[in-house]
Order: C-alpha cells, then sequence, then structure tokens
C-alpha cells in the first residue's frame, strides 16, 4: 500500500468519526436570515454560546448571505458552524484593511470577515469570502485560537484570504483561492485533498513560522490550480492589474518561513523556480521550504531555488496530520479528542 492510499484510508475514518462527534451532544443553535431560526445572525449565535463549555455547540447555519464582520470570542470554545450546501451558505464582508470600516468594526481585526479566537472550532460546508477585491489585505477568515477543523467549505479572496495565526489547524476537501500571500501566518497547519487557486499570478504562501515550530504550512493530495484574469473593479475607479499568470509557491513572511508540498498536483502557473526571498537573500540561509512528489506541468524538481529541498521517501513518510498535528496533547483533528 503506498503513501496516498494510506493517508486516503485514514482520512476517510477520521472523517465520518468527526462529522459523528460534531453533531453529537452540546446544544444546537439554527441560524435563518428569514427569522425562521433560533437568530438571524451568525454573531447572534456567537453571542449564545456558553462561556468556556467543555460540551460541543453546533450552529446550523440556513442558506442565504450573511453580510458583516463576524468575531468568536476568546472564551467561545467548542463551537461547530455547520452550513448545508458551502455555495449557498456565504459568511461575506466587503472591506480591506485600508479602507474606512463601517461602524461596529473591531479596530483590532479590519478587514476581517470571520475572526475566529476561540479553540476546538470547526466548519463545515460554508463559504467565507472577502469581496473587497486586490487593492489591499482582504481577509475571509482569520484564525487565532487552537486546534481549528474547516471540511468541505470555500475560502475566496484576494489578498491574504486566510490567516492562520498561532495553534494548529485542520483543512480538508476544501476550496482556497486568492493572488497575494492569500494562505498566510505563524500557525502549523495540514491542507490535505484541497484545491488551492492562484489568481493572475502572485503568491501561494506566506508563512511566518517560529523557529522552534517544526511545521509551518503542509499541503498534502491536494491541486495547485490558475485563473489568470486580473480582478476587475466594478466601481471602475481602480485601474486592472496587467495580467501576470505566473505564481510561486510561496516567499518567507519571517525568516524561518516553513512550508511543505506533499504528493501535490501543480499546474503550469508554477514557476519553475516556486520559491521568492522576499527580496531578502538571508532568508535563504534559514526559510524551511520542501517538496516530495510534486506532479503536473508545475512540478519541476530540477528547477527549483537551490535554496528548497525535494524530501526522500522515509521523510515523506513523516508527513500526516497526526503526526504534524498532534502536538503534546495528541490531538486528533477529527476526532476531537484531545
Amino acid at each position: 500500500m503506498n503513501i496516498a492510499t494510506t493517508r486516503a484510508l485514514v482520512g476517510a475514518s477520521l472523517l465520518l468519526f468527526g462529522c459523528l462527534d460534531a453533531l453529537a451532544g452540546g446544544r444546537t443553535i439554527v441560524v435563518a436570515a428569514d427569522g425562521s431560526g433560533d437568530v438571524r445572525t451568525v454573531q447572534e449565535a456567537f453571542t449564545a454560546v456558553p462561556d468556556n463549555s467543555a460540551e460541543r455547540t453546533v450552529i446550523l447555519v440556513k442558506p442565504g448571505v450573511y453580510d458583516g464582520q463576524k468575531i468568536l470570542r476568546k472564551e467561545k470554545k467548542n463551537v461547530t458552524l455547520q452550513g448545508e450546501v458551502a455555495d449557498a451558505t456565504i459568511l461575506t464582508w466587503h472591506v480591506n484593511t485600508n479602507e474606512e470600516q463601517p461602524p461596529g468594526t473591531d479596530p483590532r481585526h479590519k478587514g476581517t470577515a470571520l475572526v475566529v479566537l476561540a479553540d476546538d472550532f470547526r466548519a463545515d460546508r460554508l463559504t467565507f469570502r472577502n469581496t473587497s477585491g486586490d487593492h489591499g489585505q482582504a481577509l475571509a477568515l482569520r484564525i487565532d485560537g487552537d486546534r481549528a477543523v474547516v471540511t468541505n467549505s470555500r475560502l475566496l479572496g484576494w489578498q491574504d484570504t486566510v490567516m492562520l495565526n498561532h495553534g494548529r489547524h485542520y483543512f480538508r476537501d476544501t476550496y482556497i483561492e486568492g493572488r497575494v500571500d492569500f494562505i498566510y501566518g505563524s500557525a502549523t497547519a495540514v491542507f490535505e485533498r484541497c484545491e488551492i487557486r492562484s489568481k493572475n499570478g502572485g503568491y501561494v504562501t506566506a508563512a511566518s513560522t517560529p523557529p522552534e515550530r517544526r511545521h509551518g504550512f503542509v499541503f498534502i493530495d491536494s491541486r495547485l490550480t490558475n485563473d489568470p484574469a486580473p480582478w476587475v473593479d466594478p466601481t471602475g475607479r481602480i485601474e486592472a492589474k496587467a495580467p501576470t499568470p505566473l505564481a510561486y509557491l510561496g516567499r518567507p513572511w519571517r525568516p524561518h518561513g516553513a512550508v511543505a508540498f506533499i504528493d501535490t498536483e501543480m499546474g503550469a502557473h508554477i514557476r519553475p523556480e516556486g520559491w521568492n526571498n522576499w527580496g531578502k537573500p538571508d532568508n535563504e540561509k534559514t526559510a524551511r521550504y520542501v517538496e516530495y512528489n510534486s506532479r503536473g506541468d508545475g512540478a519541476n524538481p530540477g528547477k527549483r531555488a537551490g535554496w528548497s529541498r525535494q524530501l526522500t521517501d522515509a521523510e515523506a513518510r513523516e508527513y500526516t496530520a497526526a503526526n504534524i498535528l498532534g502536538g503534546s496533547d495528541g490531538w486528533r483533528p477529527l476526532h476531537g479528542l484531545k
């Protein structure tokens, strides 16, 4: 049995148990914009979650578009945000960090649609998006807690689509799109069976992994795809950028940024050199960029930047969600067991 098959079998069993765990026990809050649920907004549901509860609260979000910034506070632990159909259940925001923030916006989290400060957050079958466009930092999702799981979802944006700041996180069967540094932060995160779409070139990752963390962002059995079309400002006030279809796998936001691509299909939009040093040659001495068994037109191991590395078979076998995310508490992402 090869590495990919083993991972797939383990992942399928984890997914089954994870879904059962998310819906068992605790309390349920139904969100429906038309008033047919317990509350009309996601933020109202977050507020109703008991503080520091050991039981899981499941928030069922009915199809609809839920505009406005949403913040899950640190004390609102063990929350599952559950949609019905990802492309019909949309949590959205429309400003970036440089624009005037609407009344009620938390000044600490400007330009961010959903902020998760609590531990043990889960999301399934949802769309998180920021529609501000390609003219500044505009986050669809920011996670500052630990042990977050996102499955069967979509994260849509242009610059800095998702910030994973601290903690350990697991993404599975999820679509993430953007242009500049659209997966970034200091967390350890595994992306398994995900589609990562670069829009008009740019940089897929901008890891700021601390030197003491062994792993930063790890992509397993995923696909890197491309949409070369530049953003068009619907108001016509901002001139469209020139088409730049080629994208880098990443650049280190901090010197020890760590990113790994394992068994990942890469489109022709990935630059042959793969990696960028962010204009700082010293980053080449410290950044930790590795690949194993990349395939497709964008897989060019012989042309990759000399300061990146191709893993051996033995090294690649260690790149599993359990090994990367387990930690001292033995976390199993889709079981919810400590």
